[in-house]
């Protein structure tokens, strides 16, 4: 699944983050709630606070937006 993330850092917080997965044609509301509930489970081993996601089934395309310490630790939770 490739992502790339969009970062905007404000003063005094943690930067968020806008990642966007390609490949999930089809996904349903379902999965994307699933896939979006595992992340949260475990998004505070990484200091990460998932703030949204949406999909586009057509596309393929599905989005998450964040705040975390960085880069890094946004994909360690999506790569578990």
């Amino acid at each position: 699944m490739g992502w790339r993330p969009h970062v905007e850092e404000k003063e005094g917080q943690m930067p968020e983050f806008m990642d966007v997965h390609r490949g999930m044609e089809g996904i349903t509301p379902a999965g994307l709630l699933e896939a979006h509930q595992a992340d949260l489970a475990i998004q505070g081993e990484e200091s990460v606070d998932f703030k949204h996601a949406w999909a586009d089934p057509q596309t393929g395309l599905v989005w998450c937006l964040s705040e975390a310490p960085s880069t890094e630790a946004v994909m360690l939770i999506h790569e578990r």
